[in-house]
């Protein structure tokens, strides 16, 4: 194997665990403000677990109550804090090496994408056979207990329930697939600087400007959500509860201020005594279901518990707006106004479509005796989805008039390519042409 070879291999290699690394430390450091690492052992195994649903993998969770009772347990989510401390660490390690090439060759570029996707899926089975435990659940202290109790006497403790999770290995390898897939394709598209071979060159000027942005935008409010998480944390107590929630679903809750924001909505539930860590304000609106069973997350909902929330309107404004006139300088000076809204409309309505779905939220868990009831003391649903296209349309509206204010605020700014006109008429005498410099050649 050549030296060449070897070192490309290297940088695909120092990519994964970079990737691999950021995401361990910060679910770890979560877990460990969660009060995860006060569990009898196991720390290690939920630290993989995380980092496995992190990177879009399946985890399972089954229960084991002996032939007396029954217990159930479902959960579907993304810890998004994870997924984007290792998204961002994975593209720019992979887009480092990349950095003082103009063009790549197609081939080149597919190899080196193919080195990086087939380490990550190696680390990622080697971290998923590290993700099953079993917990075992005390059932003592709560009403239920007390009542069941009295049914039936010493029969509820010889129970001893436990809950464990397993890694689903042939869905976490499909879904990790295409996750780290588009992961890279993201960090290809945002960069500026990054190579494409030349037959796509052409199409990054209404591509890449556009993605940026949404990238700055997306980033913006999870800045945002830090500070106030701080503020909170500083100001509220419970510093260790919201750092949890900082260092696991910060994404989670700022995406959804987003997309609220813009006019979109969630719906969902909270039923039993356990929740998920959130913003008090949606616990309220989700344990207030309607007649269907279900409360609609939305700005009416939310300002209805908490006047405060209709700030997420002004705050979504300017916000796009930032981002669109950031697309349109650095977009060349020869596009359009209707490109600048078309591009950022059908930008920003690619974007929700990417992170809407991943807010969603599945927790189930129960345990029943004898096939009476469930313990109030341990059963609970949480259930938080999005409505994703009713978003996705009004991310796409939204887009499309940012994109054209935002298109008109950059006129006054000197672009890329912006032709310019330092000789006038006298200058050059009657009946000839002034000499005006072309656009500038663009760098890929």
């Amino acid at each position: 194997m050549s030296s060449h070879l070897v070192r490309q291999w290297g940088e695909a290699l120092a990519a994964v665990v970079a990737g691999f690394l950021a995401m361990a430390v910060t679910a770890a450091l979560g877990l460990w403000a969660a009060g995860a690492a006060d569990l009898p052992g196991g720390f290690p195994n939920i630290v993989a677990a995380v980092v496995v649903m992190a990177a879009g993998g399946q985890v399972d969770l089954s229960g084991d109550a002996g032939a007396l009772a029954g217990t159930n347990a479902e959960l579907t989510a993304m810890p998004l804090t994870v997924t984007l401390v290792g998204a961002l660490v994975t593209g720019i390690c992979f887009l480092r090496p990349m950095r003082h090439h103009a063009v790549a060759r197609t081939r080149d570029l597919l190899a080196r994408l193919a080195r990086t996707v087939v380490l990550w899926l190696a680390a990622l089975a080697g971290i998923s056979a590290l993700a099953q435990y079993d917990f075992r659940i005390s059932i003592g202290g709560g009403e239920g207990q007390d009542t069941l109790s009295d049914l039936f006497g010493e029969l509820l403790e010889a129970v001893n329930p436990t809950v464990g999770f397993r890694t689903d290995v042939g869905l976490t390898l499909l879904y990790g697939l295409l996750w780290i897939l588009g992961v890279l394709l993201i960090a290809l598209l945002v960069s500026r600087r990054a190579p494409l071979p030349a037959r796509l060159v052409r199409y990054q000027e209404p591509v890449r400007p556009a993605a940026f942005a949404m990238l700055l935008l997306l980033l913006a409010y999870v800045l945002i959500a830090l500070v106030i998480g701080v503020v909170v944390a500083a100001t509220k107590g419970h510093p260790a509860e919201t750092l949890a929630v900082v260092l696991l679903g910060l994404p989670n809750v700022s995406w959804l201020g987003l997309g609220v924001g813009i006019g979109g909505s969630w719906e969902g539930r909270v039923e039993g005594p356990f929740g998920l860590p959130m913003p008090q304000i949606l616990d309220a609106v989700l344990r207030d279901p309607g007649a269907s069973g279900f409360s609609t997350v939305d700005l009416s909902s939310l300002s209805s518990h908490d006047s405060r929330a209709w700030w997420l309107l002004p705050m979504a404004a300017v916000l796009v707006l930032g981002a669109a006139f950031v697309a349109a300088v650095r977009s060349p000076a020869r596009i359009r106004l209707w490109q600048h809204a078309l591009h950022l409309g059908v930008a920003f309505a690619l974007a929700i479509l990417v992170v809407a779905p991943v807010t969603l939220v599945e927790a189930r868990m129960g345990l029943s005796i004898l096939g009476i009831g469930e313990l109030e003391s341990l059963g609970g649903e949480v259930l938080l989805r999005p409505h994703v296209w009713k978003t996705a349309g009004f991310a796409l509206l939204w887009g499309l008039a940012a994109g054209l204010i935002g298109g008109l605020l950059a006129s006054r700014v000197h672009r890329r390519g912006e032709i310019e006109t330092g000789l006038d008429q006298d200058e050059t005498g009657p009946g000839k042409a002034a000499a005006r410099p072309g656009p500038r050649p663009e760098r890929p």
